[in-house]
């Protein structure tokens, strides 16, 4: 369980606007941290307000603390020439709850499939190096459930391994949500499952 991966990287806000040129041709290119498919479609339909006159609003992201989701899109450039060079970014930066979208302004000059990829690959590199990104841990969450004689014993487990604290009720009847990173939830499952008294389960998501 401990050779699992349990990380990944992801931006901490939206990029500021990069702007890359090729023979007349423009290519705005942005960032965004995202959670769903919903924030996603918002972000584009913003971007397409905001560049009305643009020609192409070309985009690939990947969703998922595994990195298990991905799209790619070339809304109308020749097929493999827009979303897969950005999506390749994404791999290469290696991100993901992720979008990066570039805005193609055409110059009246044809760049050819070869000068597209370059393109598009530029301007979602310089988007994510314009980007803060941040590695963090995938968690677990559990409920612990004891009365409240067992605080002292119970708060001391969480100190001794260093545990956050999500939220807790106080009262007679205590309980606590805690964040265990992934590769040590089975071994603190299992203290707290053999602590007197004590209840644990999985917080589903």
């Amino acid at each position: 369980m401990s050779s699992e991966k349990d990380t990944y990287k992801t931006l901490v806000k939206p990029s500021k606007e990069v702007l890359f040129k090729d023979r007349g041709s423009k290519f705005y290119g942005y960032a965004f941290p995202v959670k769903n498919e919903t924030e996603i479609e918002q972000h584009i339909e913003n971007l397409k307000s905001k560049h009305h006159k643009a020609r192409h609003w070309c985009y690939a992201w990947q969703l998922g603390k595994t990195y298990d989701r991905y799209r790619a899109n070339d809304d109308g450039e020749p097929s493999n020439s827009a979303g897969m060079p950005i999506y390749g970014q994404l791999q290469s930066f290696d991100v993901t709850n992720t979008l990066v979208v570039v805005v193609r302004y055409f110059g009246g000059t044809k760049l050819g499939v070869g000068g597209l990829i370059q393109a598009y690959k530029t301007g979602a590199q310089m988007a994510l190096e314009a980007s803060k990104i941040v590695k963090r841990t995938i968690d677990e969450n559990f409920i612990l459930k004891f009365e409240y004689p067992e605080m002292n014993t119970v708060m001391r487990i969480i100190k001794e391994e260093e545990l956050e604290i999500i939220d807790q009720k106080l009262e007679l009847s205590c309980e606590i949500e805690i964040s265990v990173r992934q590769k040590e939830a089975e071994r603190i499952y299992n203290i707290f499952d053999t602590t007197y008294k004590v209840a644990i389960k999985k917080q589903e998501e």
